[in-house]
C-alpha cells in the first residue's frame, strides 16, 4: 500500500497582512485541501462511479475570502456556539451573558468574529500507510465575543486510505461556559459548481426534528416528522417535497433544520448513524456518523449566486447542502434539550466521520 501524503501547497496573505496557509491531504482515491483560516475544508476530491475526481465541496476561489466578511461559512469550524441563540443572551450559573446579535435578533454561529474568521495554529501533521492526519488548536480568550471562560479548542481531520473523513474536536474551559461545535461544509456530489443538490437523494436517521419560529428559533416542541415533508427516513430526493405549504419550510425558504438522531445502536457505539446523501448521476455517497445528538439540515436557501468558487462557478440557491453534527439549537433556551454546559476539569470531545463511496 502506498504512503499517504501531506503537504503544504501555498500561502496568501490578505489585504490586513494575514498569512493563510493551504495544506494538502492525499489518502488512497481521496484528496483534501484544508486552510489555517477558519479551520476550514476547502476542497475535497473524491470519485464517481468511472473513477473520475471532482471536488464535492463548496468553497472561495480566493483564500482571502475566508477570513473576510461574507457568511456562507464554507467549511469553516463555527463555534463557541454552532447554530442560533434567542436574543444574543443567555444564563449560567446565575449570571446573564449578553452575545453578539449577528442574525436578526438573534446570535448565530459564535458571533461576528466567530472560529470560522479566525486564524488556528497547526499542531501536528503527518502520514502514514493508512492515513495522513493534520490537527488544528486556538484559544478563545475569556470573554472573546461575550462567552465566559478561556477555552482552547482542539480540530483532528483524518484522511484514511479506505475514504473516510473523522472530524474530531476536543476543548477545555477555564471557567463554566457553553460550546457546541461543528463543521460548516456544503456538500454537492455532483461536483462543486456543477447545478444545485435538489436531485441528491437524502436520508436521515431521525423521527422527529426541532420544530421552529419565523426566526428559526426552536420551539422546544420535538416534532415527528411522520406526514410532513420531514420525512427523510426512506431515501428521498431533497427537492421533492421543498415547495410544499408548509410554514417550518416556508419559515426557512427550505429546509435548515435540526434533526433529532436516534439513540447509538447498540447503546455502547461510540457513533451513531446519522444521514447517507446519494446522488445518482455521479454515482457517488456520502455516509454520515456522529456522536452528536442532532444533524442540522440546510439546503442552501441563501445561496444567492454571489459568492465565486472553483472554476469561477457562482453558487446560487441549493448548490450545495449541509450535514452539521451538533447539539441542538438555542439549548441554552431549551430544558428539555440536551445541555451544552461544558465545565472546567472536563474534556468537551465530538467525533463525526463521513464516509465516501461509489452507488452499486
Amino acid at each position: 500500500m502506498d504512503r499517504c501524503e501531506i503537504s503544504r501547497v501555498d500561502v496568501v496573505e490578505t489585504d490586513a497582512g494575514q498569512a493563510i496557509t493551504r495544506f494538502r491531504l492525499r489518502a488512497g482515491a481521496c484528496a483534501l485541501e484544508v486552510i489555517d483560516a477558519g479551520c476550514a475544508i476547502t476542497r475535497l476530491s473524491v470519485p464517481d462511479r468511472s473513477g473520475a475526481q471532482h471536488n464535492v465541496v463548496l468553497g472561495y476561489a480566493d483564500l482571502r475570502e475566508y477570513l473576510g466578511v461574507r457568511r456562507e461559512y464554507f467549511g469553516a469550524v463555527v463555534g463557541r456556539v454552532a447554530n442560533r441563540i434567542a436574543h444574543g443572551e443567555f444564563e449560567l450559573a446565575g449570571r446573564r451573558h449578553s452575545l453578539a446579535r449577528n442574525d436578526g435578533r438573534h446570535h448565530l454561529h459564535g458571533g461576528r468574529i466567530g472560529f470560522d474568521r479566525r486564524s488556528w495554529r497547526v499542531v501536528d501533521i503527518d502520514a502514514n500507510e493508512a492515513a495522513a492526519w493534520i490537527v488544528f488548536d486556538r484559544h478563545s480568550d475569556d470573554g472573546e465575543e461575550g462567552y465566559p471562560g478561556a477555552l482552547h479548542v482542539c480540530v483532528t481531520y483524518t484522511l484514511t486510505a479506505d475514504g473516510e473523513l473523522r472530524l474530531e474536536y476536543q476543548a477545555t474551559t477555564t471557567a463554566t461556559t457553553i460550546v457546541n461545535l461543528t463543521n460548516h461544509t456544503y456538500f454537492n456530489l455532483g461536483g462543486a459548481g456543477r447545478g444545485d443538490v435538489l436531485q441528491h437523494q437524502l436520508q436521515v436517521e431521525a423521527d422527529a426534528f426541532c420544530a421552529v419560529d419565523e426566526g428559526l428559533i426552536p420551539t422546544g416542541e420535538l416534532r415527528p416528522v411522520e406526514g410532513t415533508p420531514f420525512d427523510f427516513r426512506r431515501s428521498t430526493p431533497i427537492g421533492q417535497r421543498l415547495d410544499a405549504a408548509d410554514a417550518q419550510l416556508e419559515h426557512a425558504g427550505g429546509y435548515d433544520h435540526c434533526y433529532v438522531l436516534r439513540p447509538r445502536t447498540p447503546p455502547s457505539a461510540e457513533l451513531r448513524a446519522a444521514c447517507v446523501l446519494d446522488e445518482p448521476c455521479s454515482g457517488r455517497r456520502l455516509r454520515v456518523w456522529t456522536d452528536r445528538p442532532g444533524v442540522q439540515f440546510y439546503s442552501g436557501n441563501f445561496l444567492d449566486g454571489t459568492a465565486v468558487g472553483s472554476d469561477d462557478a457562482r453558487y446560487g440557491r441549493h448548490a450545495g447542502l449541509c450535514l452539521e453534527t451538533q447539539a441542538f439549537p438555542d439549548a441554552p433556551h431549551q430544558s428539555g434539550f440536551p445541555s451544552i454546559v461544558h465545565v472546567p476539569g472536563r474534556r468537551y470531545r465530538a467525533v463525526t466521520v463521513w464516509r465516501f463511496e461509489v452507488l452499486p
